[in-house]
């Protein structure tokens, strides 16, 4: 069994806080990824309000506009690979079509039989359909509804991907809501509670003198400049 440096327990912690709070909290942690490691395109969601999800990257290739050609991954063996987890999983899926998203992989059968097999949801440049039908405990952040599956394939799985320029590893840890997707680094999970806490009383000082019924700018100066020294 792999030793992860969290537990299920801390990543269930991280979905307390919506995507922005976490991007928020690695600027802290690791500067030198300020610009990374999230999504850059406007992704639409299976269930706007859901809380945010949290999980291991377990990562495939899907194509849907021509018939399977060549090397592809048997459905079996890909529900293998999901459900071979300690932890909860997120899919990350990138479609690779010259057109992503032609077809869906993502609708009623497929969110409940990944539900079953230990995925809290997926992240998806491609489609996804039924969303009446879908899973209710299974999040799509994904990059459009579409009607059909067409040919739907997995082309490959366990490799690195990229969706909306959120480069995933298998085991990254994902966050995602309905802003899009962030991968968090392993040794970072535990550091983030702390980090967001000395975000938010930095915030504070600075939404109460907003909040304030004599609000000025020199006041907004003053508290910007208190907040520079919360440490």
């Amino acid at each position: 069994m792999i030793a992860y440096p969290f537990t299920s327990t801390d990543l269930e912690a991280l979905a307390q806080w919506d995507t922005p709070t976490i991007c928020n909290g690695l600027e802290v942690i690791v500067p030198e990824r300020r610009a990374i490691g999230f999504t850059v395109e406007p992704m639409a969601v299976l269930h706007p309000g859901a809380t945010p999800i949290v999980g291991l990257a377990r990562t495939a290739t899907v194509r849907a506009k021509e018939p399977p050609r060549g090397h592809v991954v048997d459905r079996l063996d890909w529900y293998d690979y999901v459900a071979d987890a300690s932890l909860p999983t997120i899919v990350v899926m990138q479609d690779v079509d010259d057109r992503p998203g032609y077809g869906a992989f993502w609708g009623e059968v497929n969110t409940n039989v990944h539900r079953k097999l230990g995925a809290v949801g997926c992240v998806t440049n491609g489609s996804f359909r039924d969303l009446a039908a879908s899973a209710k405990t299974f999040q799509i952040v994904g990059g459009r509804v579409g009607p059909s599956h067409a040919h739907i394939h997995v082309v490959d799985c366990g490799g690195p991907v990229n969706v909306f320029g959120m480069q995933a590893s298998h085991d990254d840890v994902i966050h995602a809501d309905c802003h899009g997707a962030v991968v968090v680094p392993a040794d970072c999970v535990t550091k983030l509670p702390e980090a967001i806490d000395l975000i938010a009383r930095r915030e504070k000082v600075i939404l109460d003198v907003c909040a304030s019924p004599d609000f000025t700018p020199a006041k907004l100066r003053e508290a910007m400049k208190r907040s520079r020294e919360i440490h």
